[in-house]
């Protein structure tokens, strides 16, 4: 009989990574305390990393600057609908 598989949360994953970047323990030592696999914790610990990395370049802001931008696109069409619904009501009364 197979053993089921183990899945792990988003905060399990954060805090098995944070140990193998502290480097306090080594990695057998924290497979054994989560019961990690030490392949899944190298795995993990490296994409920690990357997402780390990655925060502190520029990506942020440009992604919150295509946000301003789209936002700005969408207020513009709320206006241009609001005119248009205005026009239109006013236009009604006038045939009721």
């Amino acid at each position: 009989m197979k053993a089921k598989k183990k899945t792990f949360t988003a905060a399990e994953k954060y805090k098995v990574a944070l140990e193998a970047i502290k480097g306090i323990m080594s990695i057998a030592q924290i497979a054994s305390t989560y019961g990690v696999h030490p392949t899944q914790i190298h795995k993990w610990k490296k994409e920690a990393q990357t997402y780390l990395a990655a925060s502190f370049s520029n990506k942020l802001s440009t992604q919150s600057n295509e946000y301003e931008k789209e936002r700005a696109e969408l207020y513009q069409q709320i206006g241009q609908l609001k005119v248009e619904n205005d026009f239109l009501k006013k236009k009604i009364d006038r045939f009721l």
